[in-house]
């Protein structure tokens, strides 16, 4: 079912709300409700019919002061789908208005989530607030990454002011999995302290989350381990109760995706079920 969600708010909103249904050995998107400028264009299957891909489309590649997304996936029991973006996510500067972006991803029973985003690039001056929630059932996957870059770092620029919140948040059958909060400023102290950002621009995260990770956790660590930022980037990987994370911290959110990409090729056959298979939409 593809249609428009109702509009009830004079201010300028986009919500994207999608469904996917095991039909068979198939993943279909049942779901796919948007108004304003968020969107999936169709279902893609290039991997067939098991995994739905779904690339998350906002055409105006921006976010202004003032602007909240809301995106929200609901998978069914047994389905696989993998979310990804067709680029870099923007933050714009803004006069004093806040944007955000309020992300809410549930995974019922034996079904496997991808969320694979491309970076997000906070612009010098803005104003964000980004918060992200999963909803695991006791058997379901996970596998997901996020890349904060502060400022256009290819023309030098910083992130000197502006505001940042960050929280994002995995429950495992209403327990929780991953709690973690971040509220700084432009120029923040904390962005050149060793205790926080140490002056690097780009901060990322990949968290990964399966019923069987607690009996490989070794394995996996050690094979991990032996694969670095091809930038000499801080980073580091570790295995939770429950969840295998992984960070990197410096200067190339390029090297930083890359990196995850590798973490993901050794991690997905075994969360998964399946290898990898880089997005296309990745290489234009």
């Amino acid at each position: 079912m593809t249609s428009r969600l109702p509009l009830t708010s004079p201010a300028w909103h986009a919500e994207l709300q999608l469904g996917f249904a095991r039909d068979g050995e198939r993943t279909a998107l049942v779901e796919n409700r948007h108004f304003g400028p968020l969107r999936v264009q169709k279902a893609l299957y290039p991997e067939g019919s098991p995994v739905c891909q779904a690339i998350l489309l906002h055409p105006p590649s921006g976010i202004a002061g003032g602007d909240h997304l809301k995106i929200r996936a609901a998978l069914g029991a047994g389905a696989h789908a993998q979310l990804t973006t067709p680029g870099a996510g923007k933050w714009y500067r803004t006069g004093g208005a806040e944007a955000s972006q309020d992300i809410e991803l549930s995974v019922a029973e034996g079904a496997t989530l991808e969320w694979l985003p491309q970076e997000t690039i906070v612009f010098n001056g803005a104003r964000a607030r980004m918060h992200t929630r999963v909803s695991l059932a006791a058997d379901s996957r996970f596998i997901g990454w996020d890349i904060l870059c502060l400022g256009r770092t290819a023309s030098g620029e910083r992130f000197d002011t502006g505001h940042v919140d960050l929280h994002y948040r995995i429950e495992r059958a209403g327990s929780p999995l991953w709690i973690e909060r971040g509220s700084f400023q432009g120029a923040d102290p904390m962005l050149a302290s060793p205790a926080g950002w140490a002056g690097a621009p780009v901060c990322g995260t990949l968290l990964a989350s399966f019923p069987e990770l607690s009996t490989h956790s070794t394995e996996l660590l050690e094979r991990c381990r032996q694969v670095a930022p091809a930038d000499g980037a801080g980073h580091a990987v570790t295995a939770l109760p429950g969840l295998l994370v992984a960070r990197y911290l410096g200067a190339s959110s390029e090297a930083a995706r890359l990196w995850f990409a590798a973490l993901w090729a050794i991690l997905r056959p075994l969360c998964c079920g399946r290898p990898a298979l880089v997005p296309r939409i990745w290489n234009t």
